[in-house]
């Protein structure tokens, strides 16, 4: 059932609130029923900042698909090393450590199956236990996620999902990690805008390179 952003932070006008205050708001109303969900891509670099300056024992999850990039392995460990935090994982229950030897079967046979299994199933296993939830979903990524919220009810999920960067640019992602000198995934200076599994990923502005060549835009996470 929808329910009004006003429950939770009192009537003010959210879409004012600058991306701190939108995490801060969160926290106040729903910590420790709340983590970020991290693909630890430049924009949860900057949201991990965000979060674990002002609740160091914040929770954080990520979805393992064991098709992420190096890169992407680095920067998960070395995140975890600044914040002295844990990340939780949530992987597919039917692939386990098996998953990567069938990547590619699964992908070319269908796309969306390989999504469902490794992504979506996952993160509804992540979301049952919480109140909300806070992405890195920016308006300017793709034309399909321009009106996103910065706080809002998720009705398919049924929890609080806030997206504190809504209004950010690129530029302004990059500005705050250079000035808080945060890590940061190296494939975003390769090229890579957007970054998912190491068979659907190529270099690419927006999220030009997910899924390129086919019909596909999105994982279903956000859809």
């Amino acid at each position: 059932m929808e329910r009004s952003v006003a429950e939770l932070v009192g009537g003010a006008d959210v879409e004012s609130f600058t991306a701190e205050r939108v995490v801060e708001a969160m926290l106040e109303a729903l910590h420790p029923d709340v983590s970020l969900a991290c693909s630890f891509q430049k924009e949860e670099s900057v949201l991990l900042d965000m979060l674990l300056e002002r609740e160091p024992k914040a929770r954080v999850f990520a979805l393992d698909t064991h098709l992420l990039f190096p890169e992407t392995y680095a920067v998960w460990r070395e995140v975890e090393q600044r914040y002295g935090i844990a990340v939780e994982v949530f992987e597919g229950p039917s692939l386990g450590r098996q998953a990567a030897i069938h990547g590619d079967a699964l992908w070319a046979r269908n796309p969306d199956l390989c999504c469902a299994i490794r992504k979506v199933g996952p993160l509804g296993a992540a979301l049952s236990a919480l109140r909300g939830w806070i992405t890195g979903v920016r308006r300017d990524q793709a034309p399909g996620r321009a009106a996103t919220p910065k706080l809002g009810w998720d009705e398919r999920h049924e929890l609080w999902k806030a997206s504190p960067l809504a209004d950010w640019t690129d530029d302004d992602v990059w500005a705050y990690v250079r000035e808080r000198d945060l890590p940061v995934n190296p494939l975003h200076e390769r090229g890579y805008a957007s970054i998912g599994c190491t068979h659907c990923t190529t270099p690419g502005t927006g999220r030009e390179g997910r899924w390129a060549g086919g019909d596909k835009t999105e994982c279903g996470l956000h859809a």
